[in-house]
């Protein structure tokens, strides 16, 4: 190159090398119909029924709380409570049967087959009811101490009784029929969220089942007292005594499942699948609707 000559040099700009390597086109082939397959996939959803998951998947199992177990001693303590009233049922007219075999044997001679029948059937109604009756206790005492704590937690207060002194007023044979009664209603007021400091009323469902309880209690009772009688007139007297307090277990039975279902409607939250749903038909007698006014775009 010559002095004072322009240099003669070209620039030529390339563009770096890619990290990675360029993946070539791929060719679109024509549609030839949905897959298919030689055998049966082996991957996909297992053959099992869907069913509402009770925890998040990489963590441990959810703990149970009060609301569940109330739940899961209502399935329990219901049916209970049902064997009981039907065998307290069967009761009541085994023992009816007696006594109008006791009457009809005033007058006339009966057969030993029947009595021994009325007999019988007596027995094993009462050892239905009985053994029923011991395991609907116990269902439902534990279903009234986890309601009081599925009642207290979601009120945000702490019980009005220990524990100790719940089980003592349940347990305890004469006591107990003033104080199942006190109980629930505690468990109903802090269930409908009312004031700590009001004092607790019971609702009129709740009234009816305290009075049927406390009636089948004291029936109960006068029925082992007469029955320890020895006189004739005295153990058809216990016959009849037999009869009416069996019924008044029925109607008991009955007006405990009416309330242990509403206390716990009240405390556990009502399954969204199994709610009815409601459409409006018609509006009878109703004022029309102010109209909205037409939009200024829409004038011409």
């Amino acid at each position: 190159m010559r002095p004072g000559q322009p240099w003669q040099v070209e620039w030529i700009a390339t563009p770096p090398a890619p990290l990675h390597p360029r993946q070539p086109a791929r060719v679109r082939r024509p549609y030839t119909g949905p897959p298919s397959y030689p055998a049966v996939p082996r991957w996909g959803f297992p053959l099992l029924a869907w069913r509402r998951p009770t925890a998040l998947p990489g963590r441990g199992s959810a703990a149970v709380g009060p609301v569940e177990r109330v739940r899961a001693l209502v399935r329990l303590a219901v049916p209970l409570v049902w064997l009981t009233a039907g065998g307290a049922g069967l009761g009541a007219l085994a023992e009816l049967w007696r006594y109008v075999l006791l009457v009809m044997s005033r007058e006339s001679m009966l057969s030993a087959g029947v009595v021994r029948t009325a007999e019988v059937l007596a027995q094993l109604a009462g050892v239905l009811a009985l053994l029923t009756g011991a395991l609907s206790a116990v269902a439902l005492v534990l279903w009234l101490l986890r309601a009081r704590e599925a009642a207290s937690a979601a009120a945000g207060v702490r019980p009005a009784r220990p524990t100790w002194q719940v089980l003592v007023g349940l347990l305890t044979p004469g006591l107990n029929l003033v104080q199942a009664g006190q109980l629930l209603t505690e468990v109903e007021h802090t269930a409908l969220r009312l004031p700590p400091g009001r004092r607790p009323r019971p609702s009129p469902l709740l009234t009816r089942w305290w009075v049927a309880w406390a009636a089948n209690g004291a029936l109960a009772a006068a029925t082992v007292l007469w029955g320890l009688r020895s006189s004739l007139q005295a153990q058809a007297d216990t016959v009849l005594l037999h009869a009416l307090t069996d019924a008044a277990a029925v109607v008991t039975a009955v007006f405990t499942v009416r309330v242990v279902r509403m206390v716990t409607d009240l405390l556990v939250p009502p399954n969204p699948t199994g709610l009815s749903r409601q459409q409006v038909v018609r509006v009878v007698d109703a004022e029309e609707p102010p109209l909205r006014p037409p939009h200024p775009s829409s004038r011409r």
